[in-house]
């Protein structure tokens, strides 16, 4: 058999179309222009117009891609989201759920208004816009061209934070069971030839870790072996591969994206200034 293992073929993702909710900066920014720069059709989310108008101005520079104003974790603004979608692309063959937010305080000071927004919008909301995305992404699907969905976890979600030294006990609640809704919707999705994934990054640069960087990016940087933060292209190739015929058989993964930091033993406790 005449197997063809070149770049442009295993990795090509000419003709897909791509949601990516929170798309307008931070790592969404990263994969939908990503993607874009590779021949998808993308259609980013975010709640601010603004935000989604200045994004637009860069994405278009590489190829079709268009924007629409909607909360995640609003039923009616998913259902608008997803009509949106089809009238845009056609189709969807990638969905990636990256919107998030995050809330930091000590124990006896948290919110039960915190607690409920990050699990809201990092796991409640995924699984909402995911089950109401299987009709679209299935008649994307192949059997030797699966659909993916690409859930964005984080390596908090596989040990305990410690560097930034303010606890966010929800975000990483939300990221931990984020991983295992990845592993149940990859065996519920994968007979519909839809693949789930998670990506579980670690330190990168965004306005979520703006404060952490201000202040704490030394003790980050020693935290991880590789002795850095992320770079933008490293998480785009992470994305690539997965939405590509490379990436095809990986399903229910969640895949650390982190230097190693997830399996470091920490070097700060939470109560050390």
């Amino acid at each position: 058999m005449d197997t063809n293992y070149s770049l442009n073929s295993l990795f090509s993702l000419e003709g897909k179309t791509a949601l990516v909710t929170g798309g307008s900066s931070g790592l969404g920014l990263i994969m939908a222009k990503a993607f874009i720069q590779n021949g998808v059709k993308v259609v980013i989310s975010s709640r601010r117009r603004e935000k989604c108008d200045l994004a637009l101005t860069e994405l278009r520079k590489y190829g079709d891609c268009e924007a629409v104003i909607a909360d995640v974790t609003v039923s009616a603004d998913r259902s608008r989201l997803l009509e949106e979608v089809e009238q845009h692309l056609g189709g969807l063959s990638i969905l990636v759920n990256n919107a998030g937010a995050n809330w930091g305080a000590p124990l006896a000071e948290y919110p039960d208004e915190g607690f409920e927004k990050v699990i809201s919008t990092n796991l409640n909301a995924v699984f909402a816009l995911t089950r109401d995305a299987v009709p679209l992404l299935k008649k994307s699907a192949a059997t030797d061209n699966p659909s993916r969905i690409v859930n964005i976890g984080s390596m908090d979600g596989l040990h305990v934070p410690v560097v930034q030294r303010v606890p966010t006990f929800a975000y990483s609640a939300s990221k931990a069971a984020l991983h295992h809704l990845t592993r149940a919707l990859a065996v519920e999705l994968g007979p519909e030839h839809i693949t789930v994934n998670a990506v579980a990054p670690g330190f990168f640069e965004s306005r979520m870790t703006d404060y952490i960087f201000e202040h704490y990016l030394e003790d980050i940087q020693a935290d991880c072996p590789l002795r850095r933060i992320g770079q933008a292209e490293e998480i785009a190739g992470v994305a690539i591969y997965l939405v590509s015929r490379a990436g095809n058989y990986t399903n229910g993964a969640v895949i650390p994206v982190d230097g190693g930091t997830n399996v470091s033993k920490g070097i700060k406790p939470w109560d050390e200034r």
